[in-house]
């Protein structure tokens, strides 16, 4: 018999490269894996298309998604976890800033829902003393998850503005962006970060995680023992990575239990900051299937 093929949207990362290169493989089971180099980009796919039936998903977005009942199950695999410390910046050449000083500023962030936002709010909020209310947050994208309507104190910045053009000029006071800046001025706001990911860690006992992987629910009733598959190639592959190497902490935890802790936070961050009705338990985020894994 033919193997059953999955739409597949899944990243390049260390813990995904013997799936992806074929290494890690099944005779029942092929995942046809879409020719999408930033799987962000096509998260809205994911939650208002259901267009694939396994896909990496940020985890704000999928409790989110979870709580419009959009048919879509978590499997406890963490393809990225960071700690999210360094990415809120500043522009020294305007002055010292520091996260006390940010209550009644002005924030650029790409879009309220976003999980690295949501982390980083958290963060000011308990460890800092940041009023989020009083912050003018700047959005530049609608959220992933339709029927989400941003609140009051965010404002969407014009067509022709871009994050780093407007933190530079001195139009917003801080702004959270990740990957390369390349601007000397741009500086992490907490002194520092890694140094306070490290003291977050062990007061918090958790780890703040990204993307985890979700499948479409039907296929869970339907074919259960795939989606095991699913997860235990994951799994096998994140073994392939090496990683964690000795001695560091394991930023790709897999199942329930190595994830507990890190849901109830990111759970709690979520519905604090209004993006869900009410904290569901972490159970909930997973079906009789899923639980188990």
């Amino acid at each position: 018999m033919a193997a059953t093929r999955f739409k597949t949207l899944l990243g390049d990362y260390p813990i995904t490269a013997a799936l992806k290169s074929g290494v890690v493989a099944s005779p029942d089971l092929a995942l046809d894996f879409a020719d999408v180099k930033v799987p962000n980009t096509a998260f809205k796919r994911v939650v208002r298309d259901l267009e694939f039936d396994v896909a990496e998903l940020a985890i704000v977005t999928y409790l989110m998604a979870k709580a419009q009942n959009v048919p879509l199950t978590l499997l406890p695999a963490v393809v990225v976890g960071r700690f999210q410390h360094p990415y809120i910046v500043f522009n020294a050449a305007r002055g010292e800033l520091k996260p006390a000083d940010l209550n009644g500023r002005t924030i650029g962030i790409r879009s309220h829902t976003v999980t690295t936002v949501a982390w980083l709010r958290g963060i000011l909020a308990d460890d800092y003393g940041v009023d989020l209310d009083s912050i003018r947050w700047v959005t530049f994208e609608d959220p992933h998850v339709a029927g989400y309507s941003d609140p009051p104190g965010v404002v969407r910045a014009g067509s022709d503005k871009d994050l780093k053009s407007m933190l530079v000029d001195g139009e917003i006071d801080a702004a959270i962006m990740t990957g390369t800046v390349g601007n000397p001025d741009i500086k992490p706001l907490i002194v520092n970060p890694d140094e306070a990911a490290q003291r977050w860690h062990a007061s918090n006992t958790a780890i703040q995680i990204n993307h985890l992987v979700v499948v479409r629910s039907s296929l869970v009733q339907s074919n259960p023992d795939l989606v095991r598959q699913v997860y235990n190639m994951l799994l096998e592959s994140k073994h392939a990575s090496g990683l964690p190497k000795p001695g560091e902490i394991d930023m790709n935890p897999f199942g329930v239990t190595a994830n507990r802790r890190n849901l109830d936070v990111i759970i709690d961050f979520t519905f604090r900051q209004g993006l869900i009705p009410r904290k569901p338990d972490v159970e909930e985020l997973f079906d009789d299937v899923t639980v188990a894994l």
